[in-house]
């Protein structure tokens, strides 16, 4: 491009998915602006020689929302917009606007103290799963069998003091085949999916899951569309599992890594995202 027109970046590190932006960027002949997340700093008056657009790929969810909200304040759109990478990123808060969306999730339960917390499990029943609000990869989940491990749990989390462990989140243990469903949304579409197999419960790629291409009903294919729009829009992975009474949406990550997407499915993904980047920073 020829106009001028430079898109942001707001990184932590350069993983193989901004590899990808950063050469699809290159291919279309667009400048890139990097910002790394752990250097920069942002004041109250607009600087000079800001991009046109913002994309967010942070692996910080704090770092993300206060960084996309400062350039918002600048005057600049940022992928994703600070309320989608908010909302998004917070279980909790997602999981309650998917619900108020009529989107099927499983049964959750939130509770703001340890022995509510058990209260919860009893309702929701065991096994039951225990999760952080904010977090990905699969870590600081809990499956949990019997009161007595939930307890032991609880306790640790109360132990550690942090803030993210006073909250829990209570969700049931779904009886689903080995695998679950990513859908890639960008936009209104979903442009790749694909199923992670594994012997675990957790079936994050990033925890070794086998991925395949998977072909989308039109049923799941809206059902990814739904999710994706009840949280705002943008760049966003929809997770989706299969349950005996039909496909629930697990969480709707706002930053996601599409390494193991693109390599499953051939998708030009990196592509896909700096297009729709494009479009936003020209509206």
């Amino acid at each position: 491009m020829s106009d001028g027109f430079r898109l942001g970046i707001f990184v932590t590190i350069i993983r193989p998915e901004e590899k990808g932006i950063l050469a699809a960027a290159d291919a279309r002949g667009i400048p890139v602006q990097r910002y790394d997340d752990g250097a920069v700093t942002f004041g109250l008056e607009r600087p000079e020689a800001l991009p046109d657009v913002l994309l967010n790929r942070s692996v910080s969810h704090t770092r993300s929302v206060y960084a996309t909200r400062c350039f918002a304040h600048y005057g600049v759109p940022t992928v994703n917009a600070p309320e989608v990478v908010e909302l998004a990123g917070d279980k909790i808060l997602a999981t309650l606007r998917l619900a108020e969306r009529g989107v099927p999730v499983p049964r959750t339960e939130i509770a703001l103290d340890a022995e509510a917390a058990m209260t919860a499990l009893d309702r929701i029943g065991y096994p039951a799963v225990l999760k952080p609000a904010v977090g990905s990869w699969g870590r600081l989940m809990a499956k949990v069998d019997t009161p007595e491990a939930a307890q032991q749990i609880l306790e640790h989390k109360v132990a550690l003091g942090a803030p993210i462990h006073s909250v829990f989140y209570v969700q049931e243990y779904v009886t689903k085949p080995d695998r679950d469903l990513r859908a890639f949304v960008v936009g209104s579409e979903v442009v790749a999916a694909m199923y992670r197999r594994s012997t675990e419960w957790r079936t994050n790629a990033a925890r070794g899951a086998v991925t395949e291409a998977a072909a989308l009903s039109p049923e799941l294919d809206e059902l990814a569309r739904r999710a994706a729009e009840a949280v705002g829009g943008g760049v966003l992975a929809v997770d989706m599992l299969e349950s005996p009474r039909g496909p629930l949406v697990l969480e709707v990550n706002p930053t996601p890594e599409f390494k193991a997407l693109t390599g499953a499915t051939g998708a030009d993904i990196a592509g896909r995202i700096v297009d729709y980047a494009v479009q936003v920073g020209r509206r």
